[in-house]
C-alpha cells in the first residue's frame, strides 16, 4: 500500500487545545483519525487523547488488512465511548468527558469511515469533494429538511449544537457508519475537527489539494485560512490527511 500522510492541530484563539488527530499506517492499512475534545465539558482534552489511545488500539490489535471493516469500526467507536464513559464515571452526568470523532480505514483500494457528532471525514479528487460526512446535530437536520440554507447554517446560532458524542452517558451513542468508497490514485482523505469546516466552505477546504505541494504544507496553509476566517474567536483547528497513490 502506497500512501502518504500529514497531520497538524492548532490552538486558534482558544487557551488550550482539546483536539487530538493521528495517523496509524502500516504495510496493509491505515487508520485516519480526528478527536474534539468538547469544551463545555470538564476535562475534554482527556477525552480526546482517551478516543485517540483507544481507536489506536484498536487498529493494531487488529489484523491487516482488517477482514470487516464496517465491523471493526462499529467495535473500535464502541470501545472508545466505553473507555471515554469511565473517564467520569465518578461525576455528575453534565460534568462528565466528552468528545466528538471522525476515523478512516484506508486498505486495499477503499476507505471506509465513521463518525459521531460534528467532526468530518472529506473525501476528495481532484481538488473537489466527492462525499463527505453529515452531522449529528440540530442545524445539519434543519439543512436535510430544507428549512434553512447552506448559507444560513454558517451563522445560525445553534451550529455547535450536537446531538451525540463519545462519553458521557454509557448508553451506546449514536454513530453514522458509511459504506466502502472506492478509491483513485491521488484521492485524499481528510478527517477534521469542527474548528476547520466552520467558517470555509466545503469547495474552500478542497480546493487547495490541486496544489503539487506538500500535504504538511497544504495542511499548514488550510487551518491557519480556517483559524483566519474564525478570527478573533477561533476554535481549535485540527486535521489529518492522507493520500492514496496506490
Amino acid at each position: 500500500m502506497q500512501i502518504e500522510y500529514a497531520e497538524l492541530s492548532l490552538v486558534g484563539h482558544r487557551e488550550d487545545n482539546q483536539d487530538r488527530v493521528g495517523v496509524a499506517a502500516g504495510d496493509h492499512a491505515a487508520l485516519v483519525i480526528a478527536v474534539d475534545g468538547m469544551g463545555g465539558h470538564s476535562n475534554g482534552a482527556k477525552a480526546a487523547e482517551t478516543a485517540l489511545a483507544s481507536l489506536t488500539a484498536s487498529f493494531w490489535q487488529t489484523p491487516h488488512p482488517i477482514f470487516d471493516p464496517l465491523g471493526f469500526l462499529h467495535l473500535a467507536l464502541g470501545r472508545a465511548h466505553e473507555d471515554v464513559v469511565a473517564l467520569g464515571k465518578t461525576l455528575p452526568l453534565d460534568q462528565r468527558p466528552r468528545a466528538t470523532c471522525a476515523l478512516c480505514l484506508v486498505q486495499e483500494g477503499a476507505a471506509y469511515w465513521a463518525h459521531v457528532g460534528d467532526s468530518r471525514v472529506y473525501q476528495i479528487r481532484n481538488g473537489e469533494v466527492v462525499a463527505r460526512t453529515r452531522d449529528h446535530s440540530h442545524v445539519e437536520q434543519l439543512l436535510r429538511d430544507g428549512v434553512i440554507t447552506e448559507a444560513e447554517a454558517q451563522g445560525h446560532p445553534m451550529r455547535n449544537f450536537v446531538e451525540c458524542c463519545l462519553g458521557g452517558d454509557p448508553m451506546l451513542t449514536e454513530m453514522t457508519i458509511g459504506t466502502r468508497q472506492p478509491l483513485r490514485r491521488g484521492d485524499l482523505l481528510l478527517t477534521c475537527s469542527d474548528g476547520l469546516w466552520a467558517n470555509l466552505r466545503d469547495a474552500e477546504i478542497a480546493a487547495p489539494w490541486r496544489s503539487t505541494a506538500s500535504l504538511r504544507g497544504i495542511l499548514a496553509e488550510l487551518c491557519a485560512k480556517a483559524v483566519q476566517a474564525s478570527a478573533p474567536h477561533s476554535d481549535n483547528t485540527s486535521a489529518a490527511v492522507l493520500r492514496w497513490l496506490a
